[in-house]
This record gives structure tokens, C-alpha cells and sequence, in this order.
């Protein structure tokens, strides 16, 4: 059950859910705590979306709104309609004046050759494969897979000094 309850203080209408299972409810605007069985309910119902719709209409009441309220669709037919598309990806970017197929390809060409894969984790993948790889050869697992050797170098030497990977003889080992 649900029930719109009103703030003695600030006059602030709020929804409760299951009011006679807390002892205590506070005011979401002023912040005082209102003993349940004190606050005067001013609408109660079995469903969410129909004690939102009251409240609205209270709320509406106050503002001396209730003309504009009446023309607004309720509540669970916005909801309703905002799960619908209004536009769908490529008629925006061609109301935009950009290709849309031409996008398409630069993201293709932009993960091409390396995947999906960051660069660490590329660097990573070197040292699982690898056996007793040492740094030649984890430079040129990574430039084989799309990391130029002085990004795969540097990565190498960052994640020694993060603890990921530890170099022991030259040869490195991810932990």
C-alpha cells in the first residue's frame, strides 16, 4: 500500500510505502522525522502509479495548476512513450551532415589490427604467452599486435613499477 503524506513544517507531500511498517518517516525537503501514525494520509492506494498520479494532482492543486496537469498525459504514459526512439543513430548524424556509413568505417579502422585490446592489456597478453619472455621479446609481441615498441617498452616499465609484473634476470613474469 502506498500513501501521499504531508510535512506539518514545510508542507512538503511525499509518498510512503507501507506506512504502518516504520515507526518514523522523515521529510525528504525539511529533513524532520514525523512519527507514521500521526501523519494524516491524504490518499492512500494499492499501486505506486496511481498514489504519483494523486500526489501530482495535489501538487498541481496548490500551484493553482490544475488546467496545465489535466492536459499533461499521466505519468506511466510518459514512461511509456520515452522507451520509444525518437530518432534512431544515423538519421541524427545525417541531420548532422555527417556520414553515417563513413563513421562506421573509422571505428572499424580505428580497433583494426589490435582488437578491442588496450594497449597494457596486450603487453599482458606477451607475458602470458611468452616463456621466459625477456624485453626484445614482449616488444615484439606487442608490435605484432598494433603497440609501437617504445609505447610497449614504456608500459613494460610501468607496470614493474605498479607490482603487476616483476623482471628477475631480464626475464619478466606478470604476477
Amino acid at each position: 500500500m502506498y500513501a501521499v503524506v504531508g510535512c506539518n513544517d514545510c508542507h512538503a507531500l511525499w509518498l510512503l510505502e507501507d506506512p504502518d511498517a516504520a515507526e518514523t518517516a522523515t521529510c525528504p525537503r525539511c529533513q524532520r522525522r514525523h512519527r507514521t501514525a500521526k501523519l494524516k494520509r491524504l490518499f492512500t492506494a494499492d499501486d505506486r502509479d496511481t498514489a504519483r498520479e494523486a500526489r501530482a494532482a495535489m501538487l498541481a492543486d496548490a500551484a493553482d495548476a490544475t488546467d496545465a496537469f489535466d492536459s499533461t498525459p499521466s505519468v506511466a504514459e510518459m514512461e511509456v512513450d520515452t522507451d520509444a526512439a525518437v530518432v534512431d543513430d544515423d538519421e541524427y548524424l545525417d541531420a548532422a551532415g555527417i556520414d553515417a556509413d563513413e563513421v562506421a568505417a573509422a571505428g572499424e579502422r580505428s580497433t583494426a589490427g589490435r582488437g578491442s585490446r588496450s594497449r597494457p592489456d596486450i603487453v599482458r597478453d606477451a607475458l602470458r604467452t611468452l616463456d621466459a619472455p625477456d624485453e626484445d621479446d614482449v616488444v615484439a609481441y606487442a608490435s605484432e599486435h598494433g603497440v609501437p615498441e617504445d609505447a610497449a617498452v614504456d608500459l613494460l616499465d610501468r607496470l614493474v613499477r605498479r607490482g603487476e609484473v616483476t623482471e628477475h634476470g631480464g626475464t619478466y613474469r606478470l604476477l
